[in-house]
């Protein structure tokens, strides 16, 4: 190995632990001490709270923090926070977001609010003795062994809504899921779901054991594999749509308000049966969505994961929107699963998820999924109108120049000299580089 293991890292306090991987790792260069301590804030317990946060943390990772306003979301003008670093993202948002502003605004309908959790287990038993206990003694006994932890949720109004017996053993020998549903109104509930599945667990070994139905045999085969939630959640879902007839989509970009509503159509319609297409489309809607659920302090893989395997929930990965352009109407929508707290983890704890919640107008888990899906709807129009319009590098480039311009150290005055050399045209890497190389010849 070319460097020695380490016994007790996390024990180790944090100038120790940066101490061992400079020596170890960074060949004692102290420059990137430096680095690390630069992100340190300067509040020491504001910085001793995001340590906590994590385990082993060393230093503060920092993204842009922007804000994409004139959103107007079922008669509410809103100014959506989104934490982001990839060139465009706030800027598409916000144009769509005007766009839209004259046209009706988005419209959102809440479908459903369903979360679902597994107890996973192994029980070599004839499944209609299984489903005959689970009927007529399991299933009461789990509501009964989890009221406790479900107390203070049902006060609030959500709970355990259902739980069913999965018989899955046509594809894995003796594999049975007890299968539960819940409302965790507006928490997350993570830490909830997988409270009441743990509980399931230990009531079905109980109950088993304690149980004339079975024999000894069939009650020692019982395992209980896991107890855990699931990020699917195809049954909690935010509808989120625009529309107008297609005589006032007037667009800049010189075609005609027909050509513009065909065109874009097509390139959804192709989302909609081509993977490969369907892949960065619906990376481009997730774009939006992860932007403000990192925002607002949510769990942004949890999102992504909900959202592609519902991409692909028929089989086949296609596009989470929808286009029609019937009788002169112009409607664009998109179904998104998604679960989402505005309670708990760190809504409680980081400033600046406070703030984004504050901006928002405190909302509750359903208007926060309600926005959610509207600011992915919305990243996925300006996306689209540029694709079948001017092309995707024209705006995205023209974000993307100060990356660019800073990789190289320019000045203040040089950044001026590219917006404007860049104002009618498309910019590119090499004819930044190449035109940056003939100003400093100068």
């Amino acid at each position: 190995m070319n460097h020695k293991p380490i016994e007790g890292f996390s024990k180790l306090s944090k100038q120790h632990k940066i101490d061992w991987l400079i020596n170890e790792y960074l060949q004692g260069n102290q420059e990137y001490q430096k680095i690390l301590q630069q992100y340190w804030n300067d509040n020491p317990d504001l910085q001793k709270l995001h340590e906590e946060f994590s385990e082993n943390t060393i230093t503060n990772f920092y993204m842009p923090y922007g804000i994409a306003p004139n959103f107007l979301i079922d008669g509410k003008l809103m100014a959506l926070p989104m934490a982001v670093e990839e060139s465009s993202v706030v800027a598409a948002a916000s144009k769509s977001a005007k766009f839209w502003l004259e046209r009706g605004g988005f419209k959102t309908t809440i479908i459903n609010t369903e979360k679902l959790g597994h107890t996973h287990f192994i029980f070599k038993v004839e499944a209609h003795k299984l489903l005959h206990f689970f009927n007529f003694t399991l299933k009461k006994k789990l509501f009964e062994a989890t009221e406790d932890i479900t107390a203070n949720m049902r006060k609030r109004g959500g709970g355990i809504l259902d739980i069913k017996l999965i018989d899955k053993t046509s594809e894995l020998a003796d594999y049975y899921q007890l299968k539960a549903s819940f409302n965790t109104v507006d928490s997350m509930g993570a830490n909830f779901i997988n409270s009441c599945l743990e509980q399931f667990g230990k009531t079905l070994k109980d109950e088993v054991a304690q149980s004339d139905a079975f024999s000894e045999d069939e009650k020692n085969s019982l395992q209980i594999v896991m107890n855990i939630l699931s990020n699917f959640t195809p049954d909690c879902i935010v509808r989120a749509e625009v529309s107008c007839k297609i005589d006032d989509l007037k667009d800049d970009s010189g075609i005609s308000n027909e050509e513009f509503a065909w065109k874009f159509k097509q390139a959804v319609t192709i989302a909609e049966i081509e993977p490969y297409r369907a892949t960065t489309h619906n990376k481009g809607i997730m774009n939006g969505v992860d932007a403000v659920v990192i925002a607002t302090g949510n769990d942004f893989r949890a999102t992504e994961a909900c959202a592609h395997a519902y991409a692909s929930k028929d089989g086949k990965y296609k596009s989470l929107t929808h286009c029609t352009t019937d009788n002169g109407i112009f409607r664009f929508w998109i179904d998104l699963p998604i679960s989402v707290g505005v309670v708990g983890g760190l809504t409680n704890l980081h400033p600046l998820v406070k703030f984004s919640l504050a901006l928002l107008g405190k909302p509750s888990a359903q208007e926060l999924m309600s926005i959610l899906a509207v600011s992915g709807l919305a990243q996925n129009f300006a996306a689209l109108r540029s694709l079948v319009t001017t092309g995707i590098q024209k705006g995205h480039m023209k974000m993307h120049l100060f990356n660019i311009l800073n990789q190289f150290g320019a000045t203040e005055e040089e950044k001026q000299y590219f917006v404007n050399y860049f104002k009618d045209k498309t910019v590119s890497h090499h004819e930044v580089i190449s035109e940056l190389e003939k100003l400093r010849k100068k």
